[in-house]
């Protein structure tokens, strides 16, 4: 029951697939009504994703947060209930309302989503109590209907919570009219009526041209056509949902600054949290490239950062096999850099130990040795937000630890931040070589300034990253307002 007493509006965004920018149009159209004056809750039943982030109870999904954000309004566990956070091909560790309850293969995780189904419609519930309009994001496509017995994500949700459905095809890949139509037509009849309107994402050009596709989607769907959505130039300042967006994905320097700093980031197959890096792509004075599997690390480079990853040991067996820990070596060699986040924290140790087999097979791995510090992985996962001071000059810095292991070791002597709940990370004797487990540094600008300095002084104005953000969410509801209209939407919202 929402505030009203009756049951509270809600509309769930369905994708054709992945990657159709679901995650992006749900945080737009929060932004959008909350601007209006409702209270917008965002939700999404089942999440696959390693970019998390910790709110109060646990963590749910980056997106969420963002959403949250967008709805001006503090993440909680119940906007993400499940949380899959992959750690090999087959498995995932399995969250359950912000705690991790285990780890699943594919299969065993299908046979027990029909038991997450009561805490997935406890959380919807106790979100919607407060709420004037629960925005909803699917996972995936509804047209898996090999995966639909037991489903949580899609029409399994909807058919539950008995919501209505909006579904949302991706004209940059090519395709979209059949990836519609075709979606709908591997339904049932009754989830075919469930689909109340279908959106055109991601479109480039004259929205005109597309009048004709429009009335095939509608003859075939029987729904109509909400809108076709422009391409959103600014979509990349705002966090992406999972590596899927990731794959790829190359930043480069404004060009009018003449000597930047120039970073690389390794691509692991399994990185978690990777907008740590979305403030440096933006940063004027920074070349920030993504150093993708089979290529090597440029030997210009000023600083090498090593993500975080859902599975360490496993990415650092990857890490070998590129030879990048030789380019990495050559790399400290030449007087380059290296900051390890977390997981890349862990690989610069000696050895990582996970004797209970927390994040694959139990075992101890031998480190990168650029640090003299070791890692034992520990059953609890340490879930939490975090303030306190980096360097000589006491700069602010906030973020947030999530991970499993416990590092020990001389250079932890030399801590990279001192936190208010005591120092964390570790730097070797010459300065070079350094990391943490926190998250989210960069984002804040006197840290990010002054790190950057302490590299190369480019002189290039910093940019005030959380306004930035701020300033794209108000532009992407702008966006969405223009080619969509809200008060139809809010009318299917309300027929629920």
């Amino acid at each position: 029951m929402g505030r009203t007493g009756q049951h509270t509006p809600a509309l769930m965004l369905q994708g054709t697939g992945s990657d159709v920018g679901k995650s992006l149009l749900v945080a737009g159209l929060a932004r959008a009504f909350t601007r209006r004056g409702l209270a917008v809750r965002p939700f999404k039943p089942q999440n696959m994703s390693n970019n998390a982030a910790v709110c109060e109870g646990g963590e749910i999904g980056r997106a969420q947060a963002l959403q949250a954000r967008a709805a001006r309004i503090a993440p909680c566990i119940d906007m993400n209930p499940v949380l899959l956070k992959p750690q090999s091909d087959i498995g995932a560790q399995v969250i359950v309302q912000g705690r991790v309850t285990g780890n699943a293969s594919a299969r065993d995780y299908h046979a027990l989503k029909p038991d997450l189904l009561p805490a997935v419609m406890d959380s919807f519930q106790r979100l919607s109590g407060d709420a004037d309009l629960v925005l909803i994001e699917g996972a995936g496509s509804p047209a898996e209907v090999n995966l639909r017995a037991g489903d949580i994500a899609n029409m399994g949700f909807a058919e539950a919570a008995n919501v209505p459905v909006v579904l949302v095809g991706d004209i940059e890949r090519g395709g979209v009219i059949a990836s519609i139509t075709g979606t709908v037509a591997l339904l049932p009849r009754a989830e075919q009526q469930r689909i109340k309107g279908s959106i055109v994402n991601k479109f480039r050009g004259d929205p005109s041209l597309f009048n004709d596709a429009a009335a095939i989607i509608e003859n075939k769907t029987g729904a109509p056509l909400l809108g076709v959505v422009p391409w959103f130039d600014d979509a990349g300042v705002l966090p992406k949902e999972d590596s899927a967006s990731f794959d790829g994905a190359r930043h480069w320097h404004d060009e009018a600054v003449s000597s930047p700093v120039r970073i690389g980031a390794l691509q692991l197959p399994r990185i978690a949290n990777f907008d740590d890096l979305d403030p440096l792509a933006a940063e004027p004075g920074v070349d920030l490239q993504i150093v993708a599997p089979g290529a090597a690390i440029p030997g210009d480079l000023d600083l090498v950062i090593i993500p975080g990853s859902k599975s360490t040991r496993a990415d650092l067996e990857f890490l070998r096999k590129q030879g990048w820990d030789v380019d990495l070596r050559t790399h400290v060699r030449r007087g380059g850099r290296v900051f390890g986040i977390c997981g890349g924290y862990q690989m610069l140790g000696r050895t990582i130990t996970d004797s209970s087999g927390i994040e694959g097979e139990p075992g101890t791995s031998d480190g990168l040795a650029l640090l003299d510090i070791e890692t034992t992985m520990a059953a609890r996962k340490k879930l939490v937000q975090v303030a306190g001071t980096y360097g000589a000059e006491t700069i602010p810095v906030s973020g947030y630890e999530m991970h499993m292991g416990v590092t020990t070791g001389t250079d932890t002597a030399r801590p990279f931040v001192t936190l208010q709940q005591g120092p964390d990370g570790a730097t070797s004797a010459d300065g070079h070589v350094m990391g943490c487990y926190i998250h989210g540094l960069f984002a804040g600008d006197a840290f990010r300034r002054s790190f950057l300095n302490k590299i190369r002084d480019t002189g290039a104005p910093s940019i005030a990253w959380e306004e930035t953000v701020d300033d794209a969410l108000d532009g992407l509801a702008d966006h969405l307002e223009a080619a969509l209209s809200l008060d139809t939407l809010m009318e299917l919202a309300v027929a629920r």
